[in-house]
C-alpha cells in the first residue's frame, strides 16, 4: 500500500515542542510552579518565541497550564471531574443543586439566543447569572435565560434580590417536558473570564441546554466551565457530584 497524503506530512515544530515541555513538567515542575518567561524557555529548546507560543497554548488547551492574572504560565492541577449529567426532570435551580445564584437582568437575549428561544429582537428575557464552586475555586459560571411569556404575571416591582427567586419560582411551576446538551470548546469572553479568573480568550468548555415547556423553548443556559480544570462527566444517574483524579500518594495508600 502506498503512503498516504496524511502519512507524508510532517509534524509541525510546536507540536513536537508540546511533547518535549510535557515530559519537562512530569520531570522537573511541581503543581503550581510559574514557568520561566518565554525568553528563557524559547532559548532553552533552541525555537522561536512563536513556535514555544504555539505550544504553551496546547498544553494549557490540554489542561496542563494554567495562564493567571499577574502570576504568569503555572503547571496545573489535575482536572476536576465534573458530572453534567441529566437533571432528573428538575429545572435550574430546583432541588438539589451546585450552582449558586448571584444576580438577574431583565434585558433582550442576544442574537443566537433569541434564535435559539425563538423570542423577538425587543422582547424582554430575564438573565439569572449562577456560578458553581468547587472546593473554594469556582470551575463555571452560567447565564440562565428565561422569556418573560415563559414566566408572566411577575411584579414589576420586584428588588433586585427578589429578581432571580422569582423567576425559579414561576418557572418551576411549569411542566419540565424534556431538555438537550450540546458541548463544544470556546474562548473565554472578557466577563465570564473575569469570573473564572482566567485571561480572555482561555480556553473554556461551553454546554448549551435547552429546557422545554408547553411545546416550546421555555428556558435556556449557557454554561462555561475552566477547560483547564473541569472534565465534563455524562451519565444517566442526574448526579451532580465531583470526582478528582487519585494523586501519585492516593495511589501508593490504595
Amino acid at each position: 500500500m502506498g503512503t498516504t497524503q496524511l502519512e507524508s506530512v510532517q509534524e509541525p515544530k510546536y507540536w513536537h515542542l508540546k511533547t518535549v515541555l510535557n515530559d519537562a513538567l512530569d520531570s522537573e515542575f511541581e503543581v503550581g510552579e510559574i514557568l520561566p518567561n518565554e525568553r528563557d524557555l524559547a532559548a532553552r529548546f533552541g525555537v522561536a518565541r512563536a513556535t514555544l507560543r504555539q505550544a504553551l497554548e496546547q498544553l494549557e488547551l490540554e489542561g496542563r497550564l494554567q495562564r493567571r492574572r499577574g502570576v504568569g504560565t503555572t503547571v496545573a492541577p489535575p482536572r476536576i471531574g465534573v458530572a453534567v449529567g441529566p437533571s432528573a426532570g428538575q429545572w435550574p435551580g430546583a432541588g438539589p443543586d451546585a450552582w449558586r445564584t448571584v444576580g438577574c437582568v431583565e434585558a433582550a437575549a442576544p442574537a443566537p439566543l433569541a434564535a435559539l428561544l425563538g423570542t423577538g429582537p425587543e422582547e424582554t428575557v430575564h438573565t439569572i447569572r449562577r456560578e458553581r464552586t468547587v472546593q473554594g475555586q469556582q470551575v463555571a459560571t452560567e447565564l440562565l435565560y428565561v422569556p418573560q411569556s415563559s414566566v408572566p404575571g411577575l411584579s414589576p416591582m420586584l428588588t433586585p434580590a427578589a429578581h432571580a427567586p422569582a423567576v425559579l419560582r414561576a418557572l418551576h411551576a411549569l411542566r419540565l417536558e424534556g431538555e438537550d446538551r450540546s458541548v463544544e470548546l470556546g474562548s473565554a469572553r472578557a466577563e465570564d473570564a473575569r469570573q473564572l479568573d482566567r485571561l480572555p480568550g482561555a480556553p473554556v468548555l461551553v454546554v448549551t441546554t435547552r429546557y422545554v415547556a408547553e411545546g416550546r423553548v421555555a428556558a435556556a443556559s449557557v454554561a462555561t466551565y475552566r477547560a483547564d480544570t473541569c472534565r465534563l462527566t455524562f451519565g444517566d444517574s442526574g448526579a451532580m457530584e465531583v470526582t478528582h483524579h487519585a494523586s501519585d500518594e492516593d495511589r501508593q495508600a490504595s
